[in-house]
């Protein structure tokens, strides 16, 4: 793999995003940023490179992966806007082959269902919940993890039950079948979408996260 050292990053306005690129400017990357708003960011440092645009913009979507070595992705469904999850996917999976870019790690909540789940009575139940109150996120979110399925990238997509938006950091569970507890931090999920974008030790999986 070349070296990864300019990342682009979607849904870095967001709240989680937001522990995403103070944890990737920690530890030393040059960052990429699309964002509908720039002037609600609050985050100012000369390794973050800024593009205005919606990631809905095929155009934008190719501007912020240019020149970049790898992609993370926290962005989520916005509240009575246009479905996200495939479209996005979709946009960035053409564009990483066609600038060569391999590493793509991703955001997702722990109601995406896959072939090699094993899903405890608890983590079903808040998987149906999804699939009732919100069925068609629901489905584009599942459109989304089958593009990534039929696609050549090395991608990882992080599943993750209530996000707690602190700086705790505490030891954390990783599990490809079912999610093992019920929170996690944002800074611990920040922590281990970075660490798996460098060592792909779940390169083409989809790994429950979780605090113990």
């Amino acid at each position: 793999m070349k070296n990864i050292s300019k990342i682009a990053v979607l849904g870095g306005g967001g709240k989680t995003g937001k522990y995403l690129v103070n944890q990737l400017l920690k530890e030393g990357f040059s960052i990429k940023l699309l964002l509908r708003n720039p002037e609600k960011f609050e985050i100012e440092n000369d390794k973050i490179e800024i593009i205005k645009g919606d990631a809905l913009h095929f155009e934008n979507i190719k501007s912020l992966l240019k020149d970049s070595d790898a992609v993370l992705s926290t962005i989520g469904q916005r509240k009575d806007e246009p479905l996200v999850a495939s479209e996005v996917t979709n946009y960035i999976l053409k564009t990483m082959n066609e600038f060569g870019i391999d590493r793509y790690v991703l955001l997702a909540g722990l109601n995406i269902d896959t072939p090699f789940d094993k899903k405890s009575p608890k983590t079903i139940m808040a998987t149906d919940w999804m699939k009732a109150n919100f069925p068609i996120i629901q489905e584009d979110r599942q459109k989304a993890y089958r593009l990534l399925e039929e696609s050549n990238v090395n991608w990882t997509q992080v599943r993750v039950p209530f996000i707690e938006f602190t700086d705790h950091s505490s030891e954390i569970t990783v599990n490809l079948e079912d999610c093992l507890g019920d929170k996690i931090t944002a800074l611990d999920i920040s922590k281990f979408m970075i660490k798996e974008m460098m060592e792909s030790k779940y390169s083409r999986q989809s790994p429950f996260i979780s605090a113990l």
